[in-house]
């Protein structure tokens, strides 16, 4: 009797190391995913409106331009540099730590490369001395909270412009004007550093990006985190039960690709 209660014993001993073995595994391999293959991130602003809406669920190529510290958790400084190291191309969308504080994470457009000059003109981007292309496409409604920090006061309907801007290597996109004469609507001449990108938001009134050099600045290539690949859900849950907000699933922007 005192064997088999002894073989339970060990028996259930043993389920439970195999069950914490498994769980450290299950953990192990998420991060290992993560860190070097695809990480989820949330949109939280309308930055890049319409390329991206507040509320949409993203994967991100954590391959696409090698990896460094920070595709690791915590960005953990093991990883020297950059490994297996690949050039961004301007207007790719790309996730990045804010080179200010080196943690939080960012996700804008690839404007310029290294050696670029940038300067913004009347809202238009002026590339290497050059003025990008622009085509007027509609009016567009954004439905965004009143206050972002009060979001008890629900929503508002703001109208704004649709342009898409097209880049010297063809790729083209859509970006929002709402307002004229900002200060960040003409700008100084950005000079890009070596080894930094200029990075700017596709709703362009209402993005904190490279433009703002003292809160975000030139990126390092280190800095960059991955590639914004494909959006596999959206929905804006903060703005359920909120007055006007608009608050459905979006279900036709699932697997959607980011362009």
């Amino acid at each position: 009797m005192k064997e088999r209660a002894l073989d339970r014993d060990n028996n259930k001993k043993q389920k439970k190391e195999n069950f914490l073995v498994s769980i450290v595994w299950i953990i192990f391999l998420a991060l290992l995913f993560r860190s070097f293959a695809f990480g989820s991130y949330n949109i939280p602003s309308g930055s890049m409106l319409r390329t991206l809406h507040e509320g949409d669920y993203i994967f991100v190529s954590k391959w696409a331009y090698g990896y460094s510290r920070h595709s690791l958790p915590f960005s953990i400084p093991i990883i020297p540099n950059r490994l297996f190291a690949n050039k961004p191309e301007r207007g790719d969308v790309a996730v990045f730590k804010l080179p200010t504080d080196n943690r939080t994470d960012y996700i804008k457009r690839i404007i310029g490369l290294p050696g670029d000059t940038v300067q913004i003109v009347n809202g238009q981007v002026i590339l290497n001395g050059k003025t990008l292309e622009y085509n007027y496409k509609e009016d567009y409604q954004v439905n965004r909270f009143k206050s972002p920090r009060k979001t008890s006061q629900g929503c508002l309907n703001e109208k704004t412009l649709v342009y898409e801007e097209i880049l010297p290597n063809g790729v083209s996109y859509e970006i929002l004007n709402t307002f004229d004469n900002l200060p960040q609507d003409n700008t100084p001449v950005y000079r890009v550093p070596k080894d930094h990108y200029f990075l700017m938001g596709d709703n362009r009134d209402n993005s904190q990006d490279s433009r703002f050099l003292k809160k975000v600045g030139f990126v390092p290539f280190e800095n960059l985190v991955g590639q914004a690949g494909i959006i596999f859900f959206s929905w804006h849950w903060k703005k359920v039960g909120k007055n006007f907000c608009l608050s459905n699933v979006k279900w036709n922007r699932a697997f959607k690709l980011i362009k």
